[in-house]
């Protein structure tokens, strides 16, 4: 998910939750309103008048901040947090979803290089293939979160692209609905993913992510073009490991920075031979249903985390996609 969790997980913050502030009605009363509106207005051309206009609108949405509290990846080990995702009802859904947008699937695989399957269960796990896109207010959780949130400069950024964006792509920001931390349409982009990475699909002059699966699609696998997936190549594979060397290396970060042939050495044993030992992963290790679980995360499987930086939402879109197959 494009969601918290990518900047929560990526910035290594804390994500407890403060003790609430008293509520203001709008947050243009904010004491750091005419500084935020100062910044958005200089960094995306846009009058300060109209910003102050729309923060008179906001809401402090406190359900907002309880929900921020308590994200999956934070509260559930691997065991449990596989049952969200890998359900018959997911991937059943997921075959319907590839079945039915065949043609728009198989011209973003051809023209990214982006697999299909991947593309469907991003969005497959993001909101269960669009049907899920979030019902708060955006302009309200951007705004509760970028001036009540303790850790507010991740959506600081979030709330001043939310009003560049909706007046790039001609939106009212009144109506944009999304997730709680203001993540929005198929993908689940935050404001600064749909600025950089959102395309226009179907040639129709728009990037609409909420209502256009082309839209969408087209702009998850650019995403994962423009963060280096590569074609053809392993995502991840089950490993199994022997002494106590190997616990140097297990979990050590997600960008891969060890080769096959050195976490071979560390006592790593790879359980299909497929490829070159001098290509470039990660020892991650995953708690399971049967007790430890061990898996080489190459370099797909770091773009995955570029979407979501968390080993356990890269794993559950793996899985999910080799379901859909």
């Amino acid at each position: 998910m494009h969601s918290v969790r990518t900047w929560l997980l990526q910035a290594g913050l804390s994500i407890t939750l403060i003790t609430p502030l008293p509520a203001l009605a709008y947050y243009h009363q904010h004491p750091r309103a005419e500084e935020f509106i100062a910044e958005a207005s200089a960094e995306y051309n846009i009058e300060a008048a109209e910003i102050r206009s729309w923060l008179a609108r906001t809401e402090r949405l406190d359900s907002v901040l309880e929900a921020i509290a308590r994200p999956a990846e934070k509260v559930k080990e691997w065991d449990e947090y596989q049952d969200i995702f890998l359900t018959r009802k997911r991937i059943s859904s997921g075959r319907a979803f590839l079945q039915e947008h065949a043609a728009i699937l198989d011209a973003a695989e051809q023209q990214t290089g982006v697999d299909k399957h991947i593309i469907a269960a991003i969005i497959g796990v993001e909101t269960f293939y669009g049907t899920r896109q979030g019902s708060y207010r955006v302009l309200d959780s951007l705004a509760t979160l970028a001036f009540d949130y303790p850790k507010r400069p991740l959506f600081w950024r979030e709330l001043k692209a939310f009003f560049a964006l909706t007046r790039t792509e001609q939106l009212d920001p009144d109506s944009i609905k999304g997730s709680y931390a203001g993540a929005m349409g198929y993908g689940q982009f935050i404001p600064t993913s749909y600025l950089h990475y959102a395309v226009d699909g179907d040639g129709d002059g728009k990037r609409d992510l909420w209502g256009n699966p082309a839209d969408a699609i087209f702009s998850v696998a650019n995403y994962f073009k423009r963060h280096g997936w590569k074609n053809g190549e392993p995502v991840t594979q089950r490993v199994r490991v022997k002494g106590n060397d190997y616990q140097a290396v297990v979990n050590d970060q997600l960008k891969p920075k060890w080769t096959v042939a050195e976490l071979r050495a560390l006592g790593v044993i790879p359980t299909h031979n497929q490829g070159a030992d001098s290509r470039s992963a990660n020892l991650i290790q995953l708690q399971g249903k049967k007790g430890a679980e061990f898996w080489l995360g190459e370099h797909n499987f770091y773009v995955i985390t570029r979407y979501n930086h968390s080993r356990m939402y890269a794993m559950a879109v793996y899985q999910l996609s080799e379901a859909l197959r």
